[in-house]
């Protein structure tokens, strides 16, 4: 990436239907191609409710195949209006195989490749283990014409060894389409905290690797089972230096805006120089699930 670029998230209700959704998607894309955007993120699964919330064989039938009928529809507005989209798709691989999938569509609409997401939670509400196939593309940098980018996927934005795996190939911007929000029940407890930890943990992304982070996040409450979720928006573009530059709010439906400047990059890199000072002689630990004493 030699010059500024100008990105956006798109933060977006989702509804039942996969067509609603996915004009929702386009409607919304289409205003940020009209503001300039030249790469645009949409959330995690957008292009249905958030279906993880119960264990149903019926919902399989959800998932498509890539190329497919989502990715066709974002494809061609790609190509229409020369814009790099990265898009999130239940995608049916195989009988019995599903994955969480990230794609990268280029400015003329041809596939430019696919991340499948490697950290499958499974905790109320989220049961993704019961659908999701974890990954194996391994973490990935896509080197569009917009530049490089790397794509990750909600769960995915907890692990530093993602962020930093992804980096070291070269990826400029970090996205992070998600599908992230409170219980109820427990937001009068917890909201606070949750949302900073969220947010401070994609910041420090950021900082470690001298990229920019975008955490693309959808709203609105989906109830599928018991109380359901309650989505919490905030979709956010940090700077290298862990900046928040650009942010949504909770609630609304936005094109978020913000401007990638490669030269901050540079300029971080060369004052905190993270990957130089490497001790990659010293991690191998880091492949063991533990090292501590048993308990």
């Amino acid at each position: 990436m030699a010059n500024k670029l100008t990105i956006a998230l798109i933060q977006m209700r989702c509804a039942p239907e996969r067509e609603a959704n996915v004009q929702t998607a386009l409607a919304l894309l289409e205003q940020a191609a009209a503001q300039g955007a030249e790469v645009a993120c949409l959330p995690e699964l957008f292009a249905s409710e958030y279906f993880c919330q119960r264990e149903d064989p019926a919902l399989f039938d959800l998932a498509e195949p890539v190329p497919g009928p989502t990715t066709e529809a974002l494809a061609a507005f790609a190509r229409e209006k020369n814009m790099v989209v990265i898009g999130s798709v239940f995608e049916r691989r195989a009988p019995g195989i599903y994955h969480n999938t990230a794609v990268v569509l280029e400015r003329n609409g041809t596939l430019k490749g696919l991340y499948r997401k490697m950290h499958i939670p499974h905790d109320p509400l989220f049961y993704e283990k019961y659908y999701f196939t974890p990954g194996d593309t391994g973490f990935q940098t896509f080197g569009t014409s917009a530049g490089s980018i790397g794509t990750l996927v909600c769960w995915d934005q907890w692990y530093p060894e993602g962020a930093r795996l992804t980096a070291m190939q070269g990826a400029d911007i970090l996205f992070y389409p998600t599908a992230i929000g409170w219980h109820p029940s427990e937001k009068a407890q917890w909201a606070e905290a949750q949302l900073d930890a969220w947010v401070t943990i994609q910041r420090s992304h950021a900082i470690a690797n001298g990229v920019y982070v975008a955490a693309c996040n959808r709203i609105g409450h989906e109830k599928l089972s018991g109380d359901g979720l309650e989505f919490w928006g905030h979709s956010f573009v940090a700077d290298p230096y862990g900046r928040i530059i650009a942010r949504a709010s909770a609630d609304k439906e936005e094109v978020l805006l913000a401007e990638i400047d490669p030269a901050m990059i540079e300029e971080k890199r060369r004052n905190w120089p993270f990957f130089r000072d490497r001790r990659i002689d010293a991690y191998g630990g880091l492949t063991q699930r533990w090292t501590g004493s048993e308990k």
